[in-house]
């Protein structure tokens, strides 16, 4: 058979393009943060993880482009050859202080961040035990290496418990990772049990913080904070795009274990580094993050009322305790049908389906910002509940 005969065989995305029903790549050609223009329409975004509102803020801006002047558009080269700036050193170094590790490793995409971690730590006669609706990189990052992966059930720590104890086998490493908030669901991993898990075994314990870091913990620094478990964890690991307002990923954790990625990890040797705007970016939001409190308080305000106003409406928003609220829709076609209303209607929101949820599980996936006013959140809520009344999601009326 041709290689390429699947390629013209996956029709699906044309025929929802006729149908007006296609939810992706749409391309943006304006951002005020909480408002998109597509297609010469202004837009409410609740479809990003801009967490903190930073992509738009005057002094991480300002660093972008001071950046840019300084350093030129790119590194034109890996870390490990010509790619290495001043400013990546100082990244490193704040964020191993800002996050209590002895030293931190910087990566070009928080994709490649878990790839190139958990492919050089765990080696053939190593386990991992993965959480099942861990983010895709974290199973790419298990498939590459050449240990043997073990997945639990979604924060069930009885199933995790039960695989560990049948896999008690001396000298091997065993490794549990766990996203501290599942991206799809806006809940939060079982750190402290995990946390139990992994001493009673003497396994090691990476959590991804990608959608946490800037949003938990009295200083932002993710769920192990907000657990008061953060020098119990081995390995964290973190993105720049969500509420750093830039682009790439980190690691931190012990001197010997950063030394050793840096020198083995093949997605970090062989990618060009990140470019001089988005280091920059990242220690001005940093900054920022450290200077003004208050924006995580507010995104606080406005996850809150968020998530109580859609309960309120009858909506099934799942086991969200964060900014990510998923509204449950039901199968594909009803959820790209819902979407599409939402689209019209000038709100921007995602519509995620299998393999990212369980098949029938399809929903909207919902996030907000600190940026966001309370007339945009107002709209929000009113267009999700005349739609959520339309399609028999929610009742006709709420019962007083």
């Amino acid at each position: 058979m041709d290689l390429f005969e699947k390629c013209r065989r996956f029709t699906r995305p044309q025929e929802l393009q006729e149908i007006g029903l296609y939810p992706y790549f749409h391309p943006i050609s304006g951002s005020k943060a909480t408002r998109v223009v597509i297609d010469g329409r202004e837009m409410i975004m609740v479809g990003s993880n801009n967490y903190l509102g930073l992509t738009h803020h005057p002094a991480v801006i300002e660093a972008a482009v001071r950046a840019v002047e300084k350093y030129g558009t790119g590194c034109t080269g890996s870390r490990f050859l010509n790619g290495t700036l001043d400013l990546h050193e100082e990244l490193e170094a704040r964020l191993a202080r800002f996050m209590g590790k002895e030293a931190c490793l910087t990566f070009t995409t928080g994709y490649q961040t878990n790839l190139g971690t958990i492919d050089t730590l765990v080696g053939k006669d190593d386990q991992i035990f993965c959480d099942r609706e861990n983010h895709a990189s974290i199973f790419d990052g298990c498939r590459m290496s050449f240990g043997e992966t073990r997945k639990f059930r979604h924060n069930d720590m009885r199933d995790l418990e039960r695989l560990l104890e049948a896999n008690r086998e001396p000298g091997r490493g065993k490794l549990l990772v766990v996203d501290g908030v599942f991206s799809m669901g806006g809940d939060l991993a079982n750190l402290p049990a995990l946390v139990g898990l992994k001493e009673r075994h003497g396994a090691r314990l990476l959590v991804d913080e990608a959608h946490s870091l800037g949003v938990l913990g009295d200083e932002g620094r993710g769920a192990a904070e907000h657990f008061g478990l953060g020098g119990r964890v081995d390995v964290v690991m973190g993105t720049f795009s969500k509420s750093f307002a830039s682009a790439g990923g980190f690691i931190v954790a012990e001197a010997a274990v950063i030394n050793y990625v840096k020198h083995f990890s093949r997605p970090e040797i062989f990618s060009a580094a990140m470019p001089p705007a988005a280091v920059a970016t990242v220690l001005a939001a940093l900054e920022v993050l450290q200077k003004e409190p208050e924006l995580r308080e507010r995104l606080w305000i406005n996850a809150r009322r968020m998530k109580r106003a859609f309960d309120e409406m009858g909506f099934d928003t799942g086991q969200s305790e964060t900014p990510v609220i998923p509204i449950l829709i039901g199968d594909q076609t009803r959820t790209f049908h819902f979407w599409r209303r939402l689209f019209d209607a000038g709100v921007f929101a995602n519509p995620v389906t299998s393999p990212a949820v369980p098949p029938g599980k399809d929903l909207i996936r919902t996030s907000y910002m600190a940026t966001h006013t309370d007339e945009e959140l107002d709209r929000v809520l009113e267009v999700f509940e005349q739609l959520g009344r339309e399609f028999d999601i929610i009742p006709k009326s709420r019962v007083v």
